[in-house]
Formats: C-alpha cells, structure tokens, sequence
C-alpha cells in the first residue's frame, strides 16, 4: 500500500492540497489494483500515474514579445511538479475554423524586478484587474505547433522564431471587420469571389473567414455542396483597422466595375483552393 503524495495530519491522511484523502484502487491496465491515497480532486499531479499529464484552464497574458503571462495562486502552483508545460491556446473564426497553438516551454519566475512590473502591467492592461505580484508566472517558449483548423496538419515553430514574429495589426480589430462585412455586405463577399478567384463552378454560398494585414479567407459552396477555402491578398499590406476598410472598399469598387465590363481586369486570378471535407458554412 502506498500513499504519495499525502501527509499524516491528526491520524487523517491529506493530500498534498490540503484536502482529505481516502484509499482508492487503480484499475489501469499497466498497473491493476494499486492502492493510493487521493481527496476528491485525486488527479492531482502528486497521486497520478506517472508519466500521466495533467490539464486545466487558466487565463493568459501577452507581453510585447509574446511571452505567455499567468497568474497563478498557490494551490495552482501546487499542480506543477516540474517547470515543464504546456499552453494550448484556441480561437474560433467566424463559427467555422478553429486555429489552435500548443506551446511547450517552462514556467518560470521574473526574477528581475523591472520585468515583473511590465509583466503586471500586461496583466492588468488585459483583465482590468490588479493582483499578487507574487502569482505572476511567465511560460519561457522552447516550441511551439500552429494548426490552421481541426484534423490539418500542423507546423512546429522554434523558439527563435516564435520570439522574432511580429503580432498582426489587425488582431484587435478582425473579428469587428468580418462581422459587419458578412452582416452587410454579402453581395461584395460573393462578387469577391467570381471576380478575384480563378473557378470552374459557379457559387451557391461564401462566407467572410477571417482577415489580416496581407489579405482575407473566404469559404464558400459549390452548387454540388463541395466546400472550399480560398486566400484573397489585399493590392497592398496594411496596418490597421481604416487601411483594411479602405482596401476592402477599393476591392469592392474595382470588382462592380469589372462586372459591369466598365474596367478591363488587370490583376492575377486566386487559382489555390483548399477543399474543407465536412466543411460548414
């Protein structure tokens, strides 16, 4: 019989987070019918399998350079029983792609005291909210692996690199964009389509994805139900949110007019589509 990860305190046994612990069996099948002590949180790092991870939400700050900012109280503290972690960080765009981010990298204390105050200042600039010091945490980024949507394949990222990328100008702003364009302008999201996009088959539906400093995604269906993603580049990069509206406006303009055979087309066709099997729209 063992009992890691607990303390013998007035003849009760407790867990490493200061709660009660009771004899429990484990049925795995690597190791059947050992008996431990676990409270009723017992997939507490200290009464795990090891080798076994463990998960669990937590809010997160950015610094300028990207570093993942947490703010961590004592009895989350208590979960790490090493400096290895994993941040794994999931947004939606337009309810029909998910881009993920896993970052692998080690938790670790400011230990200069300059730094810790910028690290506050981000937290606060965030969440509105003061806090401990003490609980502030940084995860230091050895990896990181970028998924565009569920089921893709997804590219692992250096530290050197993941520190050296510039944050997108629009990031504050794209979700606002992409909504008001789909709300009011679905007959430019379509005429985007048949003017800016090389395709063989006429389209029953689009849709506005997401947007950056260098262009927009599109999905958009067939009249066969088939379900495609397409990347339109704006003329020119931008950098910020009047300079995207500016461009979707001229893009707008420019694909009326070649429409209505009022302006001779002087720019490359869209070829690259990416079908999406069990796409939504």
């Amino acid at each position: 019989m063992e009992n890691d990860g607990t303390n013998q305190v007035n003849e009760q046994t407790m867990c490493m987070c200061d709660r009660i612990a009771v004899m429990r069996t484990t049925w795995m099948e690597n190791n059947p019918r050992r008996r431990f002590f676990g409270c009723s949180y017992y997939k507490c790092p200290d009464v795990f399998e090891e080798g076994w991870p463990l998960g669990f939400g937590v809010r997160f700050a950015v610094d300028l350079n990207g570093t993942p900012i947490l703010c961590l109280n004592e009895s989350n503290r208590k979960l790490f029983v090493d400096k290895r972690c994993s941040l794994h960080v999931q947004l939606e765009q337009s309810g029909l792609r998910t881009p993920q981010c896993t970052i692998h990298g080690n938790l670790d204390k400011p230990g200069d005291r300059m730094a810790l105050k910028r690290l506050y200042s981000a937290w606060k600039k965030q969440f509105g909210e003061e806090v401990d010091e003490n609980n502030i945490f940084v995860i230091s980024v050895e990896r990181a692996l970028q998924m565009e949507d569920f089921a893709e394949d997804g590219t692992w990222v250096t530290s050197s690199e993941y520190v050296s990328a510039n944050p997108d100008p629009l990031r504050d702003f794209a979700k606002k964009i992409i909504d008001d364009i789909n709300a009011h302008n679905m007959e430019d999201v379509h005429r985007f389509c048949n003017i800016y996009v090389d395709l063989d088959f006429q389209v029953l539906d689009a849709k506005m994805v997401w947007v950056d400093r260098l262009g927009f995604d599109m999905r958009l269906r067939s009249t066969q139900n088939d379900v495609f993603e397409v990347r339109i580049p704006f003329p020119r990069e931008v950098t910020d949110e009047k300079g995207a509206k500016s461009s979707f406006n001229g893009m707008s303009q420019l694909a009326w007019e070649v429409e209505k055979n009022i302006h001779v087309p002087e720019f490359g066709k869209v070829k690259q589509l990416k079908k999406i099997t069990g796409g939504r729209l």
